[in-house]
């Protein structure tokens, strides 16, 4: 079964807008068994959207669109497809309820043009938006499903979750899809890809597909397969999975919705222990992401952004002239600072970082993208030396990935 999402707006051809759309729709089709086939995205102009739906139904059996609903001139999704089904208006009664709901917690009366979001096509189904005024339109037309839907994302996903997946999976018989992604950290993608070789190539057997989708400092490893039969799709799959723990279990520290953080979060919330962090180069981007997990509070304390040698002194005790001789990036310093945070903060753990994130900045001695990352604990204080490259922003999130890790491993070795 095939489907083609369209994507209709001038917002989203001049970069104004992001389509996050499509990547929620099309994830939400995939766990259904339906392969998207194709992504196209259109301007608010009726020849366009008349010739990607014309393009779509040649190659798909379902046919999802969003944006155009709204009640101004520019939204002209409705009427455009009014005139490609060669149908007029009719008013719906149910989806006017909607409409009026919406408008009565706001305080406000409808307006006539608001009433005519009401209207939708005649041979369409009314797809109840319960948040907003826009109703949703399901078109079962010559074998083809065609679905509208807002272009305002948290009312396309209730309506994709809600209307739009249901009837779907009554209007067709779908396949079972069993997806298991597999996190890795610290070895990369190529690397990894040789040292798995003839794992993957035994895949086969089992009629399960391998993809690797990199990402900063991680590689995430998606293994599909299809079937009519779940129980027996996850079997096979978690089997394949223990066998590649035995060959890279050393650089896996999750799967599918895992975050390193969250991971290191559970962790340390299982021991009851706690986190302190000192940020030199990142410039707190680890402290975020650590209390991005709900409950972080339970196991993280504070952080002390010393981003000036001033601050290194005045905060941490580091050594004037240490640092003078030394320099901040620099493995005497990055340990003071980990040593510090950690007695500062009366913590089980401490990471410090402390680098040259670029674009400028650097040496011949200490080029962009040097990074010194410690990590303390109750035993001891160490250190690792990173060389990336000299893109600021990937370079912070690299040291916060690369310190994270170290940290993971770090807890992990810990048997107290």
């Amino acid at each position: 079964m095939k489907a083609e999402i369209i994507t209709i707006g001038d917002e989203l051809l001049i970069g104004q807008v992001v389509d996050t759309n499509s990547a929620f729709i099309a994830t939400k089709l995939n766990e259904a068994g339906i392969h998207v086939c194709q992504i196209t995205s259109v301007s608010d102009n009726r020849e366009h959207i008349m010739e990607a739906l014309d393009n779509a139904k040649e190659r798909a059996d379902i046919i999802l669109m969003t944006g155009g609903l709204g009640p101004t001139n520019d939204d002209i999704t409705k009427n455009t497809l009014c005139e490609y089904f060669k149908v007029g208006l009719r008013f719906d009664a149910e989806a006017y309820k909607d409409v009026e709901f919406v408008f009565k917690i706001r305080g406000r009366e409808v307006t006539e043009i608001n009433r005519k979001q009401a209207e939708i096509p005649e041979n369409s189904i009314a797809l109840r938006n319960k948040n907003g005024t826009a109703p949703g339109m399901w078109f079962d037309v010559n074998g083809k499903v065609y679905v509208s839907m807002p272009g305002v994302p948290y009312e396309m996903k209730a309506l994709m979750e809600d209307e739009v997946i249901p009837r779907l999976q009554k209007r067709f018989t779908l396949p079972i899809i069993v997806h298991k992604n597999v996190l890795t950290i610290g070895i990369g993608e190529s690397f990894l890809a040789e040292k798995i070789a003839a794992w993957e190539a035994s895949l086969a057997k089992d009629n399960i597909k391998l993809a690797y989708l990199p990402s900063v400092g991680m590689v995430r490893l998606r293994l599909s397969s299809s079937g009519d039969d779940a129980k027996i799709l996850t079997q096979k799959t978690e089997k394949k999975i223990e066998e590649l723990k035995t060959i890279v279990g050393e650089f896996i520290f999750g799967y599918d919705n895992d975050t390193l953080e969250g991971v290191i979060g559970a962790m340390l919330k299982e021991r009851k222990q706690t986190i302190s962090t000192a940020e030199s180069c990142t410039g707190g981007y680890i402290s975020h992401l650590i209390t991005s997990i709900a409950g972080s509070s339970d196991y993280y304390v504070g952080s002390v952004i010393t981003y000036s040698y001033e601050i290194k002194t005045l905060e941490l005790n580091v050594s004037a002239d240490l640092l003078n001789i030394k320099g901040a990036v620099s493995q005497e310093v990055v340990e003071q600072m980990a040593s510090e945070v950690r007695r500062k903060f009366k913590t089980d753990y401490s990471i410090a970082v402390s680098g040259i994130a670029g674009p400028s900045g650097g040496t011949p001695e200490k080029p962009v993208g040097l990074v010194w990352v410690a990590i303390a604990t109750p035993e001891r204080v160490f250190s690792k030396k990173f060389q990336f490259a000299n893109n600021r922003l990937r370079n912070i999130q690299m040291t916060s990935n690369a310190a994270l890790n170290l940290l993971r491993k770090e807890i992990l070795a810990d048997k107290s």
